[in-house]
């Protein structure tokens, strides 16, 4: 590894060391030793980022869409250490972290073509009315205006794609808003290296270093400390139920409460009809076990429920497909060792409470996959079954007849996805489930499976709580800009008043 870790934090372009430190606890490689956040650093870095954004806030689209490439390059300039630290810290295969980086600068320069056209900014003009009766109307301009100082939290599972300059950070840069980051504490060298690329390319683009702060931290109270800081505008957050409802409640009980836009778990069910059933039963088995098993299960739509109509027929081969399938899986290095503990802990907790285990094989911070049965009935009387086990683990839901699926997924708690697995002659039953699984999940599939969100305007990643805390909102995709973005009108303004592009909305 060329690069030389400094574990310090950054703050609005300097390197900032702490008195207290932490030491990382990588997969594999050597453990080192990163600073310790504290309320007062991030009082600096919000300072520093409300300062920056008078500036920030309104330069041209231009600047803001060129810093956005410079970041991206700058991050695949550091390619190889990027992928070797985050390789040691996270676990993850080579193939996978390529991957993700390239996701990672993809949004980047996403949210830079975006930002070169006015659609994101929905312009509207009613031209002034002065001879209307009984009263003339004023000329009204409105377009969408940055938010302010946005609170990003790295995610454990994506140490490229949803943390330092993930999908938060690119949309709310590309909005206008400067972004204060709690880098996640599973993996700080990768978060340093990407944090010192963001710092060099707003550096050379000549803008103030508040635009963007790095804060280390193991502790609570540095997240706690930052969605309560005053000028903090809106918080951007992937990660646990528990911990992203605590960080909403405090969001919500601030003295003027903020947005926060958490992705909090998701099962993801997927509904096989029966001729589907019928026709595909080997197949469905293979591939849900495929991408059930991905990446160790380790993604927010991992599709962990699958509803089966038990007395169809294939339904036992798709079992026996799903059980082999499975078995032929070698065990895969999960994210951290607490990660792993929480799967096992989870596995045990929906068996206790009556869900047969199929298969099974777990070992350290290793975990390979895990599958479970139960009746409808059952997870209709114990919604906990319901609940999402982070991991490579499986639920198999048999229900009786067409009713029984219809009244499950009347009852499923909201997810960032839903998949109809159909032919043509469930062409009627899938019609009565849509307009159900639609009021349930921010993205329908058909034929396919959820794991892989594409970075595309149509894309939906959000869903009703508690898959996420707004429903309205998307963290992939060009909407995901919209959570940064307010409206705002402008009534009779001079023409040089106005903000740059407003005076050419259209009318």
């Amino acid at each position: 590894m060329t690069y030389s870790f400094h574990g310090q934090h950054l703050i609005a372009g300097a390197r900032v060391d702490a008195a207290e430190r932490f030491a990382s606890a990588p997969a594999t490689g050597p453990s080192r030793s990163f600073a310790n956040g504290t309320p007062e650093l991030v009082d600096r870095a919000c300072v520093a980022a409300e300062e920056a954004f008078e500036t920030f806030g309104h330069v041209e689209r231009e600047t803001r869409a060129q810093l956005l490439e410079s970041i991206a390059d700058r991050i695949e300039a550091r390619a190889a250490d990027l992928t070797e630290i985050a390789i040691q810290e996270s676990g993850l295969p080579e193939a996978r972290l390529v991957g993700e980086r390239g996701r990672t600068t993809g949004q980047l320069r996403y949210f830079a073509a975006l930002i070169r056209g006015n659609e994101y900014l929905d312009l509207r003009h009613d031209a002034a009315l002065p001879d209307r009766q009984p009263q003339p109307r004023p000329e009204l301009r409105m377009m969408q205006r940055p938010i302010g100082p946005v609170a990003v939290f790295g995610a454990s599972n994506f140490p490229l794609a949803f943390s330092v300059a993930g999908g938060d950070t690119a949309s709310a840069l590309a909005a206008g808003c400067p972004v204060v980051v709690k880098g996640h504490p599973a993996h700080p060298g990768t978060s340093e290296i990407v944090a010192e690329a963001i710092t060099e390319a707003v550096r050379a683009a000549g803008l103030p270093g508040g635009i963007f702060s790095l804060i280390h931290g193991e502790s609570i109270e540095v997240g706690t400390a930052l969605v309560q800081h005053p000028l903090i505008r809106a918080v951007g957050f992937t990660g646990s139920l528990r911990g992203g409802r605590a960080l909403f409640d405090l969001c919500a009980a601030r003295s003027d409460p903020i947005p926060f836009f958490g992705e909090l778990g998701s099962v993801n069910p997927v509904f096989v009809l029966r001729d589907a059933l019928r026709k595909r039963a080997q197949a469905l088995g293979e591939g849900w076990a495929m991408s059930l098993t991905m990446g160790a299960g380790q993604f927010c739509t991992n599709p962990g429920v699958l509803v089966l109509p038990a007395n169809a027929e294939g339904a036992e081969a798709f079992v026996s497909a799903t059980v082999a399938a499975l078995q032929g899986v070698s065990p895969q290095t999960m994210l951290t060792d607490g990660i792993a503990d929480a799967f096992r802990a989870g596995s045990a907790r929906l068996e206790a409470l009556g869900a047969v285990l199929l298969s099974q094989q777990t070992d350290g911070r290793s975990a390979a996959p895990v599958l479970l049965r139960v009746t409808a009935e059952q997870i209709l009387r114990e919604p906990a079954l319901q609940h999402e086990v982070f991991g490579p683990l499986g639920v198999i839901v048999d229900v009786a007849d067409e009713t029984e699926m219809l009244t499950l997924a009347r009852n499923l708690e909201g997810q960032l996805t839903t998949t109809l697995q159909m032919e043509a002659g469930d062409m009627p039953l899938a019609r009565r489930l849509l307009p159900i699984l639609e009021r349930k999940s921010g993205r329908v599939l058909a034929n396919g499976w959820p794991t892989g969100v594409e970075v595309a305007d149509a894309m939906v990643h959000g869903g009703p709580y508690p898959a996420s805390t707004n429903f309205g909102a998307t963290s992939v995709g060009g909407m995901a800009i919209r959570r940064f973005l307010r409206p705002v009108c402008y009534q009779n303004l001079p023409t040089g008043l106005l903000p740059a592009g407003l005076s050419h909305a259209p009318d």
